[in-house]
């Protein structure tokens, strides 16, 4: 890959039924410029969790991923609610969302820990009644570091 290649793609709110498209079509992206599977997996996972968090928690937004010969960026961005305490999202098993999404089996808290765990940078700039953006950087070559 030689030069800088983006795709975005808009994410519906509480929209269940598409939730993990757009984050299939970046990995389709990723295979097809020869992206190695190591950081596709990992790349996977993050855009996953971000996109859930759109469907969830934000009423939608757009999820890009920008590919470059040095790195993988994936950032999510959302006019919802905001994060009130970002810290206490952090952590593994906090989650606000409702009843109604748990009993479908989603809500568990693990989606900022799942995608920090992934990413080799994260920065969330988050404002109660603005919104969020989520960017998660993946720099080629150090994934040997996240495998075993």
């Amino acid at each position: 890959m030689d030069s800088r290649y983006e795709v975005e793609f808009p994410v519906r709110g509480d929209d269940f039924l598409a939730a993990g498209e757009a984050s299939n079509q970046i990995k389709e992206t990723l295979v097809m410029l020869g992206v190695p599977s190591a950081i596709s997996r990992r790349a996977s996972v993050i855009t996953y969790e971000a996109e859930m968090n759109l469907v969830i928690h934000a009423g939608g937004g757009i999820l890009r991923a920008i590919i470059t010969p040095e790195r993988l960026t994936i950032v999510a961005t959302d006019l919802g609610p905001g994060i009130p305490d970002l810290a206490l999202a952090m952590k593994e098993g906090f989650s606000t969302a409702s009843d109604r999404v748990r009993e479908m089996g989603f809500g568990a808290g693990m989606g900022l820990p799942n995608i920090k765990r992934n990413a080799d940078v994260l920065e969330i700039d988050t404002e109660v009644g603005r919104g969020t953006t989520l960017t998660a950087t993946v720099f080629f070559g150090r994934q040997d570091a996240r495998e075993g």
